[in-house]
């Protein structure tokens, strides 16, 4: 036998005198899974040793490149582990493949089994939120952020990005820096998988950022924060210009709108913002911004409306974004009424009423202004401007004025009366609803005439009857007689005022007194101090007004004084005078009233020997001494003379003569 042939069947024996080689490791994984990228270097492997026969004694493996080069290895684990832990790839991103196979003790080896190890810590290029706009309003809401493309992709690609929204602007899409946990991706589902649907944001501002992750749950950087400005409420509109009722003339409206959120100012960076204002729910005239303006000159009554969109494309328009309801606009009311009332006065005057002097307006879009107006009159061709009339309540649509035709003299006078609607337009009319000019010839009432006299109490006693003037002693009474007649007919039961004017310039006394039978009436008149006496009658809307002259009742004033002695002796001790004088309460002057103590001898006249004053309440004193011898034997007469005096309402009077004889 050959040399070659001899060692070949040599080996051949030992070998089939050593068994068969053991199988290759059962079920060789990566921990964590080979389909698993991961940001870490080290690796461990986990399989199962076949059975016994033979036994492994040792394990051997080794890590190739994508290209098959041996970059770690070989390596042999001199006993029989199914566990390698620390098996580190290269610092290269990528897929590796790691080969284990099993020796026994023979020296035997397995066949290899292989696993792949998935290795990239590589970040993956960054993400930037993208928003149309910074102001986002109600309706926009679920709002979609669409997120870059990553401009660098790792070799393991990208799982998807995390994203963060917060009022703050430095909160991280994720806990740990560079890396994102699975719980903490957003979206899932590869690089496309980039809009990312935020459901809700209360009104204000917050930040969004983002990070896209890889495969291996490595985190990009940080965007920079990109704000949200959520703005939720509508603007509101005003609308200036509109009058507070009837009008007559055009009206030009100014829809102003304002808003505190995102505003009314466009910068090129939300939704166009306008202000609208509709008339009688037609077309509406809407501008850019803030204010928009109409004019209105149609006659009748219309129904405004006014709304707004503000930069975050809230509008109170009352329709509907998105599915969400706006606001109803505002709303206002204009009347415009151009057209003139009608006017004219009534046919007759009412005879029960003669000076109710009456018209009446109409107008059939505004209506009559019952607080404007006027009625007045002039002397019938005089070409005097038209005096008013004072004006009396009246129904609605009328004009009525009181014409005190007493106050004018005879003749005919003509009316005029002007009327306005509720919008402000007028008419003028001189004529009744007839045609004919509006005259009236005064005197309009029954003339009325009052007749009054003077009486004592008791004229049997006195024999004094009626008179225009009379003179009564202190503290005695007077009556007034009187007779209201019209023409030859009486007025019986009218109502006559009896006006005393009393000299002291004390208040006006004024007592009612009714007519009776005949028109006639009387009045006692109380005790009290000079005055004169008059009668007026008041009149009615029939009847004129009428009043009496003015009598005149003098009161005489009471004087007392007596003497202290009947006899003076001449050189002796004085005589003393006293009195007091009669007034009614608070007539007095403050200074006292003057008194003349007067003498006479029997033939002769009164003659004045000393002027005093009485004190507050009217007494007097006065001593006088005889030192004249003549005066022996001459009976003297002495009395107290009240005279005439500025703001004494008495006539002058003297008190009854006292005598005095000298000795």
């Amino acid at each position: 036998m050959r040399p070659f042939a001899l060692a070949v069947a040599c080996y051949l024996a030992l070998a089939a005198s050593a068994g068969a080689a053991p199988a290759p490791p059962a079920d060789l994984s990566v921990d964590g899974g080979q389909e698993t990228w991961r940001s870490s270097r080290v690796f461990r492997l986990l399989w199962s040793n076949p059975p016994a026969s033979p036994a492994v004694s040792a394990v051997h493996y080794r890590v190739k490149n994508a290209d098959g080069t041996i970059v770690l290895g070989p390596a042999r684990v001199p006993w029989p582990t199914s566990d390698i832990d620390g098996i580190e790839v290269p610092d290269q991103p990528g897929a590796y493949t790691a080969e284990v196979w099993l020796e026994d003790a023979a020296g035997q080896r397995s066949g290899p089994a292989a696993a792949t190890l998935r290795f990239d810590d590589r970040p993956p290029g960054a993400t930037t939120p993208l928003t149309a706009s910074r102001w986002i309003g109600r309706a926009a809401f679920p709002l979609p952020i669409r997120l870059s493309r990553p401009g660098q992709v790792p070799v393991s690609g990208i799982r998807g990005y995390a994203v963060s929204i917060a009022p703050e602007t430095n909160r991280p899409p994720c806990a740990a820096a560079g890396r994102c946990a699975e719980q903490e991706i957003d979206l899932h589902g590869g690089i496309d998988a980039d809009t990312y649907l935020v459901p809700e944001l209360p009104e204000g501002t917050n930040y969004v950022r983002a990070v896209s992750v890889s495969n291996s749950g490595v985190a990009s950087l940080v965007s920079n924060p990109v704000p949200l400005q959520v703005d939720k409420t509508y603007p509101t509109t005003t609308v200036s210009g509109i009058p507070s009722g009837w009008t007559n003339r055009p009206v030009e409206l100014t829809a102003i709108a304002f808003d505190g959120g995102s505003g009314m100012l466009n910068e090129g960076d939300g939704a166009e913002p306008f202000t609208a204002i509709s008339v009688d729910e037609a077309t509406p005239v809407t501008a850019a911004g803030a204010a928009v303006t109409t004019t209105i000159a149609v006659e009748g009554t219309h129904r405004i409306a006014s709304y707004a969109r503000d930069v975050a494309g809230n509008v109170n328009d009352g329709g509907s974004t998105n599915g969400i309801a706006n606001p109803s606009p505002s709303r206002a009311v204009v009347r415009i009424d151009r057209t003139a009332p009608a006017a004219s006065f009534a046919n007759v005057q009412d005879p029960q009423r003669p000076e109710l002097v009456r018209a009446r307006v109409a107008d059939a879009l505004s209506g009559p202004d019952g607080a404007r107006g006027w009625i007045g009159l002039r002397r019938r061709g005089s070409g005097d401007p038209f005096e008013a009339l004072p004006s009396r309540p009246a129904p609605a649509g009328e004009l009525h004025v009181h014409w005190d035709s007493e106050a004018y003299a005879g003749g005919e006078y003509e009316f005029q009366a002007i009327g306005f609607d509720r919008a402000g337009n007028s008419a003028v009319t001189r004529l009744r609803a007839d045609g004919s000019p509006m005259v009236l010839s005064n005197p309009l009432k029954q003339q009325t005439t009052l007749r009054l006299a003077l009486a004592t109490a008791s004229p049997s006693r006195s024999g004094a009857g009626p008179a225009s003037r009379l003179s009564v002693s202190f503290g005695k009474t007077a009556r007034v007689q009187g007779r209201l007649s019209a023409g030859v007919r009486a007025l019986d039961a009218r109502q006559v005022q009896i006006v005393e004017r009393f000299a002291d310039g004390a208040a006006t006394r004024v007592t009612t007194v009714p007519t009776g039978s005949g028109g006639r009436f009387s009045h006692a008149l109380p005790p009290g101090p000079s005055r004169e006496v008059s009668a007026v009658f008041g009149g009615n809307e029939m009847l004129t007004g009428a009043s009496s002259g003015a009598l005149e009742l003098a009161v005489r004033a009471w004087v007392r004084m007596r003497a202290s002695a009947k006899v003076a002796r001449v050189g002796g001790a004085p005589i003393l005078f006293a009195g007091k004088i009669g007034a009614a309460v608070g007539t007095i002057p403050p200074e006292g009233k003057t008194i003349e103590l007067q003498f006479r001898l029997p033939g002769l006249p009164w003659t004045e020997f000393r002027t005093i004053r009485t004190d507050r309440r009217g007494g007097f004193r006065y001593r006088y001494r005889f030192s004249d011898d003549d005066s022996r034997g001459v009976r003297f007469f002495f009395r107290a003379y009240a005279p005439a005096q500025g703001g004494w309402p008495y006539e002058p009077a003297g008190s009854r003569p006292v005598a005095v004889r000298g000795r």
